[in-house]
């Protein structure tokens, strides 16, 4: 059986596209991305796949997208007024949210979910005022535990949406319903500050494929490598971020032998992202995804992404050759106005882009100040592009090692090892990746239609689902952590009834949101703990976590067995 996918990703520098048949790509583009219209990008990119495949059951399109994450470094995000209902035993003022308009109010909910203070209704309209005063038109109401309870975040939001018809509000319980307040709360302030910027980018996607005739679903690829629905992603856009990390990734895991160990290396012009596999199994972080400095609830594999490529811009300072973090267009040998490593590695003869002309005159440029001559020049730079990106692959695998699944491969291995494979894709891997492997000592690897890589992680990426399920049985509730859902349950009162009752609401929902029945969901955890009461076991608390895994579709395993 035949299925036809396209897989899309949105870089910083170049934008990658692929049309597949099965596991056999059959056409592939790469573009300049501009930044500034990124809808266009994605369109130059796509028409001419979707031309490729006329006549063809196109079964999903998959976008992997800067959009959010651009936004929120570039502090586009619109304003949010902060609406905090922490309790007791926090202290919330130590955690710094950079929002102007943030309010505390009283009321506490306890961890099982009952209320131990009520709200002061004399807090709320002042709160009220304040925001309409201001004239901010989105809050997000967050309250301590209350994914275990949401009555005083529903009570808030309510009196906010009827004292002002046309304020958007957004309920932490909603966006997520995990522990850990605090990254509740920074969770929620993103989700709410980027939903209008990316439903219209929603919006003239559709727009423009109902134009084009074309009416397979659309998906977008999530930090932690699976796919939601557009429609769904709207709801939550933030869980977007960092899905171009997640499509190296998939797309390594993709072109490498199935179940090896490697390091993933992606070298575009404006960035370095770094990612692991290990056995053949990505690694997560732990405590979800981090933007700035601050921790979130957002799923995420454990990438890093460094601020140096292929056309980052080259400065001389005091007679010491600086890489800068950023570029200004293109490699000088392609109309750029900046020397880049680009431009060395031309002169080097690692790479044919670009006019050889303009990039020895950009070599002499820098040769110039550092006393070099051309060739010289550009041997320099690449060693110290080189050496810049090893630094960084060290002080990530002390982060790495710290996660419980490295630790978890590492004592599997029965020895203290780590992955010595470098796995390079993107624009300026197959002319660096030798040499960084060469400077670590480690087994260089570019694997073929490397370059387009984020587009086939992007195309072959599962759908996925993971729920996280809190049941008390004295109480008869239980509640859902990804989705909010809080709900009375009578009948289900030991860990083998939680554990059929978790495993049939996944494969529910799965099937809602486009997951084969022929997936099999896999129990993550799953621990209890007696309420004693007077010397009597009252009730317990489950906790079980259910899902349908990440990675990449069975048609390519498949196609490489």
């Amino acid at each position: 059986m035949r299925t036809i996918l396209i897989g899309l990703d949105v870089g910083g520098t170049y934008t990658d596209a692929v049309l597949m048949d099965n596991s056999k790509v059959v056409k592939k583009a790469k573009i300049p991305t501009d930044n500034e219209n990124l809808l266009n990008s994605l369109l130059t990119a796509l028409d001419p796949l979707l031309e490729a495949g006329r006549g063809e059951n196109l079964e999903r399109i998959v976008l992997s997208t800067t959009l959010i994450t651009n936004l929120i470094a570039t502090k586009r995000i619109d304003p949010v007024a902060l609406v905090i209902i922490p309790g007791p035993g926090l202290n919330p003022n130590t955690y710094d949210y950079k929002v102007p308009h943030t309010f505390l109010l009283s009321g506490a909910i306890d961890y099982r979910g009952r209320e131990i203070d009520s709200l002061d209704e004399q807090e709320i309209k002042k709160c009220m005022e304040k925001i309409r005063e201001s004239g901010i038109k989105r809050a997000a109401v967050v309250g301590k535990f209350s994914q275990r309870n949401n009555i005083h975040e529903e009570k808030v939001a309510s009196y906010l949406q009827e004292e002002i018809p046309d304020l958007q509000v957004v309920m932490g319980h909603q966006v997520t319903g995990r522990l850990n307040f605090p990254r509740r709360v920074y969770t929620s302030l993103l989700t709410l500050a980027t939903q209008d910027r990316f439903r219209t980018f929603y919006s003239e996607i559709l727009k423009l494929l109902e134009e084009r005739g074309i009416s397979a679903p659309l998906y977008i690829l999530k930090a932690d490598g699976g796919t939601l629905s557009f429609k769904l992603s709207s709801e939550k856009p933030v869980e977007t971020i960092f899905s171009g990390p997640a499509a190296s990734t998939l797309g390594v895991l993709a072109l490498i032998p199935k179940g090896e160990t490697s390091v993933v290396v992606d070298i575009g012009g404006t960035t370095t992202d770094l990612s692991l596999i290990l056995s053949g199994r990505p690694l997560l972080a732990s405590k979800g995804a981090r933007i700035g400095e601050q921790l979130t609830h957002v799923r995420s594999f454990a990438t890093k992404s460094v601020a140096i490529g292929g056309d980052s811009c080259l400065q001389i300072k005091d007679g010491v050759l600086q890489i800068m973090p950023y570029r200004e267009g293109p490699a000088y040998c392609l109309g750029g106005p900046q020397p880049t490593p680009t431009d060395a590695m031309r002169v080097a003869g690692l790479t044919s882009l670009g006019d050889e002309m303009r990039a020895l005159k950009a070599m002499k440029i820098v040769g110039k100040e550092l006393e070099l001559d051309p060739r010289q020049a550009a041997d320099y730079i690449l060693e110290m592009t080189v050496k810049q990106i090893a630094r960084e692959i060290e002080e990530m695998f002390v982060a790495w090692e710290q996660e419980p699944a490295y630790r978890i491969w590492e004592l599997q291995q029965r020895k203290k090892i780590r992955p010595q494979n470098l796995v390079g894709i993107g624009a300026a891997s197959p002319s660096l990746l030798p040499l960084l492997g060469k400077e670590m000592g480690c087994r260089a690897l570019t694997p073929q239609d490397a370059e387009v890589a984020n587009a086939i992680g992007a195309a072959l990426a599962k759908v996925n689902l993971r729920l996280t399920f809190h049941f008390d049985t004295e109480r008869k509730f239980y509640c859902i952590e990804e989705n909010g859902i809080q709900e009375k349950l009578a009948g289900v009162d030991s860990l083998a009834d939680v554990e059929t009752f978790a495993l049939n609401r996944l494969k529910e929902e799965g099937e809602e949101i486009g997951i084969s029945t022929g997936e099999e969901p896999e129990l993550v955890y799953s621990e209890q703990f007696n309420m004693v009461r007077g010397w009597r076991t009252s009730g317990k608390l489950i906790d079980v976590c259910v899902q349908f895994p990440t990675g990449i579709l069975q048609i390519w395993e498949e196609g490489e067995v």
